[in-house]
């Protein structure tokens, strides 16, 4: 697996928390040496100022949605006091977080959205299993996503993932990714969450998706989290015209199963495509 390609993963999976360039490495399965060189010739940036520009342009967009809260802005974007906040922030951008929260908007600056995964396709991808997916009550957080800005969701996981263990009425240790309320422009609500006993057990400020049972085609995927933008490429534009099979117009589901680790992005997942037949 690419190294940048981990290493863009984990950053938008870790960059509220303290993230070194050692860390980033560690979890690219490269040297501190290796991991600069190779992300600097892919994207153009180096690895530490991508992270921290990442972590500004969220912390300036929370200052717009949170304006009367600046320090707890800054305790959620990994600094640990204002005023290193504040002198990150206007090296940064320019100004300070203060005037970002009085003008209430961003379009001023210079913002640095999340790097887009590879997409092309997989020559390895194995036949999946058909399997009946039980009707399951899926609970979590949920955010609305067009083809332009899906490279965010891994920050949704990042915010998601504290709440998971703490979640009433958790029927088992998966957690599932659910993709529904598509439309023809691309745009879908995604939502991270857990499945519940009944919706008593939905907490508050959750979403929830009650999924029906259904005929799915499981793609089980031993390989790194970093592969699955590839995995669902190669479903889609290869797997499915050519299987026979006709998609349903049920949620589509990422399982996460106790094996896989968050931290790392190792220990598999499955994927699985509603069939109309």
């Amino acid at each position: 697996m690419n190294p940048v390609k981990k290493a863009l993963w984990y950053v938008e999976s870790h960059f509220h928390q303290d993230v070194t360039l050692d860390d980033v490495a560690e979890a690219a399965g490269v040297s501190r040496h290796h991991l600069t060189r190779a992300f600097g010739a892919a994207t153009g940036l180096p690895v530490v100022r991508y992270i921290r520009a990442r972590r500004l342009t969220e912390a300036a967009r929370s200052l717009v949605s949170r304006p009367g809260d600046i320090l707890g802005v800054a305790l959620d974007a990994g600094y640990g006091s204002h005023e290193a906040f504040t002198r990150a922030f206007r090296d940064h951008f320019g100004v300070t977080p203060e005037s970002v929260r009085d003008r209430r908007a961003t379009s001023h600056l210079k913002l640095t959205e999340p790097l887009a995964m590879d997409t092309t396709l997989l020559t390895n991808l194995a036949a999946p299993r058909l399997d009946v997916f039980p009707a399951r009550l899926i609970t979590g957080l949920s955010r609305r996503y067009q083809c332009d800005d899906k490279a965010a969701i891994p920050l949704q996981w990042q915010e998601f993932g504290p709440h998971i263990d703490s979640t009433p009425g958790r029927v088992d240790k998966s957690v599932w990714g659910v993709v529904h309320n598509t439309d023809e422009d691309g745009g879908m609500d995604y939502l991270t969450g857990v499945e519940v006993r009944g919706a008593g057990d939905v907490s508050s400020g959750y979403a929830s998706v009650r999924v029906p049972a259904g005929r799915y085609a499981v793609f089980s995927r031993p390989d790194h989290i970093s592969s699955i933008t590839r995995t669902w490429a190669t479903i889609w534009s290869d797997w499915l015209p050519s299987s026979g099979h006709a998609a349903g117009d049920g949620p589509v589901l990422e399982h996460y199963g106790p094996s896989f680790d968050p931290g790392t992005g190792l220990g598999g997942f499955e994927l699985w495509v509603p069939l109309a037949d």
